[in-house]
């Protein structure tokens, strides 16, 4: 079962996240507004995943993860290793002219026709090979895929050595809003200037991917930026107020401001055992109506956060509803992510 909120405007979308970004409404979109991402986040979400490879069932290929959908984290290695597409990796600038430059895993399709491109926003853990196989998939679906490696100047400079979870969450930190914004810029018009591209770009993202999918629709990003899809991700909060002896707590709240800014169409989509998403959506949903914003909410009921990733990976203690729950949410949302952005692309 899924909750739906849907709300109608012009045309373009933004990439998911996974925890509430408290800032002060004045300088949320400033490069030095903190972010306390990981401060909101579960002790399970903060658990690096486990690389599990689950065997085949009915419906699904062994090793290589349901055909159709993105690889889970247990079958991604396997999906890249037999991908038909050409993936590589690709050093880009920062910015025009600088010699500083970040790492980035591009996909192409199969297909001679010209592409829009998709930049695919990591979570915490890094540039892992769960999100390049996830780029694999886009491609597979018509898109030039570029993943950007976030990381690439607080670990010391471009590389194609994967982080550890652990190792990448604690340098994540050192990654403001102004820098992700760059990155998604650099990745995008590296992408868009290949003779195989068109001059357009959505970005999507998973938990901290996807707040930082947020935070480029109220950037505004560059010319053909159309929208974004957030995985379990919110944009901007409000910092709430802590009780005192007269007066109670005041919860942390969406930030109308910088929701004000966005100008594409966006997408939420989120697993509800994430209770902290989960609690913020109707409200969003409110703020997005009342500014006339282009917005689509889904709530899968039963999924967890990080529902595409996981899938139905078994646990070492299984729960087999869990599971099942977080398959289903992710045969929703990837083909609902498809078809958003083939409509923002105005393509088939």
């Amino acid at each position: 079962m899924k909750k739906s909120w849907t709300v109608a405007l012009g045309a373009a979308l933004v990439v998911g996240g996974c925890t509430l970004q408290r800032v002060v409404p004045s300088v949320q979109s400033d490069a030095s507004s903190a972010d306390d991402h990981v401060a909101h986040m579960s002790a399970a979400d903060l658990r690096a995943p486990e690389r599990v490879a689950p065997a085949g069932d009915a419906g699904r290929q062994p090793q290589q993860g349901t055909p159709g959908l993105p690889a889970s984290n247990g079958t991604a290695a396997a999906r890249l290793a037999a991908s038909p597409r050409h993936g590589e990796w690709v050093k880009i600038a920062w910015e025009p002219g600088s010699s500083d430059s970040l790492m980035a895993w591009i996909v192409y399709p199969k297909s001679s026709a010209r592409a829009p491109v998709v930049v695919v926003v990591h979570e915490i853990f890094g540039l892992a090979t769960w999100v390049r196989a996830v780029a694999d998939q886009a491609a597979a679906d018509g898109f030039i895929a570029i993943a950007p490696d976030f990381l690439s100047r607080v670990r010391g400079g471009p590389s194609q050595v994967e982080l550890s979870g652990d190792s990448a969450r604690r340098l994540i930190a050192g990654v403001n809003a102004a820098e992700r914004n760059r990155a998604i810029v650099a990745a995008a018009n590296y992408a868009m200037m290949q003779p195989a591209a068109e001059a357009k770009y959505a970005v999507f993202g998973y938990c901290w991917g996807g707040s930082t999918t947020f935070m480029h629709a109220v950037h505004g990003g560059v010319k053909g930026f159309v929208g974004g899809v957030a995985f379990y991700g919110l944009p901007y909060m409000t910092g709430g107020a802590p009780a005192t002896a007269t007066a109670p707590a005041v919860p942390a709240r969406v930030d109308a401001d910088s929701i004000a800014k966005i100008k594409v169409p966006v997408m939420l989509l989120n697993g509800s055992k994430d209770a902290r998403i989960a609690a913020a959506m109707p409200q969003l949903d409110s703020i997005m109506k009342a500014h006339g914003k282009t917005y689509t909410g889904v709530n899968y009921e039963g999924a967890v956060h990080g529902f595409l990733r996981a899938q139905d990976d078994p646990k070492p203690q299984r729960d087999e509803a869990e599971e099942a729950a977080n398959l289903a949410a992710s045969k929703d949302a990837w083909p609902r992510t498809i078809a958003f952005l083939r409509r923002q692309f105005g393509s088939k």
